[in-house]
C-alpha cells in the first residue's frame, strides 16, 4: 500500500507513521504537513506545504495513493469557534476534495474524537465542529471514509503530545495509563493500537463508519 498522512508530526500521527514504516504492506508513506518530521526511512517521502487549504501546486505529488490518514488537529481550549473550524473542519475538507478528485478508489480515515456530535447542533463547539466535518467527509466518493474516534489515548515508544496542557497531563497520569488501560481495555488505546487499526481499516475495511475506541482496539489486532 501507499499511505498519505497528515498531521505526522503529532501524539496519533507521529504513532500512525511509526506502524506505516514498520508495516510489510506498506511500499510507501508520504507525510504532508507544514514542517518535515525529523523522520528518515527508506520508505518515508516529506511533502512540506505551506497551504494546507491549497493544493494546487502540488496535485502532481498527490496521486498513486491507497489510503489516506488524516490525524491533523488542535486542542479548542482558548480557540474560537471560526479559528477551531478554520483548522479542523476547512483544511480536512480542503485536502478531502482535492484527494477524491485524484485517487477515487482511496480509503480515507479522519482521526475525530469520542463525543463528536453528529448533529451538528449541540452546546459543545468542538464536538460540532468534528461532527460536521466527520458528515462532510462521509459523504464525499471515496472508496470507503471512516471516523476515528479515539478517547484517552497512551502515547508509547517516547511519542510526546505537541499541545504543552497534553503534556502536563501525560506527565502527571503517565504512569497510571497502563494500569487504567489494563483495567478498561476498550477506553484507553495507545498510539501503537490506533496506527495498526488504521492500516487494518485500509487494507481491509470495517463493518462500521464511525469506530469507538472498543471497535479500534478490535481492529488493532487484525493482520
Amino acid at each position: 500500500m501507499n499511505i498519505l498522512l497528515f498531521g505526522a508530526t503529532g501524539m496519533v500521527g507521529q504513532g500512525a507513521l511509526r506502524e506505516c514504516l514498520l508495516g510489510p504492506d506498506v511500499q510507501r508513506v508520504q507525510t504532508v504537513g507544514r514542517s518535515p518530521t525529523g523522520t528518515q526511512h527508506p520508505k518515508l517521502i516529506e511533502l512540506v506545504h505551506r497551504d494546507l487549504l491549497d493544493y494546487s501546486s502540488v496535485e502532481s505529488q498527490l496521486t498513486g495513493f491507497d489510503a489516506c490518514f488524516f490525524c491533523l488537529g488542535v486542542s479548542s481550549s482558548g480557540m474560537n469557534e471560526a479559528d477551531y473550524t478554520r483548522i479542523t473542519h476547512d483544511i480536512a475538507i480542503a485536502a478531502a476534495q482535492t484527494l477524491v478528485r485524484l485517487n477515487p478508489q482511496m480509503t480515507f480515515i479522519f482521526v475525530s474524537g469520542a463525543g463528536a456530535d453528529s448533529t451538528e447542533h449541540g452546546r459543545v463547539m468542538w464536538a460540532r465542529i468534528k461532527g460536521k466535518t466527520e458528515n462532510a467527509l462521509r459523504r464525499l466518493p471515496f472508496k470507503a471514509a471512516y471516523v476515528f474516534r479515539p478517547g484517552i489515548i497512551q502515547p508509547l515508544r517516547g511519542i510526546q503530545s505537541k499541545t504543552a496542557g497534553y503534556r502536563v497531563f501525560y506527565a502527571i497520569a503517565g504512569p497510571l495509563l497502563p494500569v487504567a488501560r489494563r483495567l478498561f481495555p476498550n477506553y484507553i488505546l495507545t498510539t501503537e493500537q490506533i496506527g495498526r487499526a488504521m492500516l487494518a481499516t485500509a487494507k481491509h475495511g470495517a463493518s462500521e463508519r464511525v469506530l469507538d475506541a472498543r471497535a479500534i482496539r478490535a481492529l488493532s489486532f487484525s493482520p
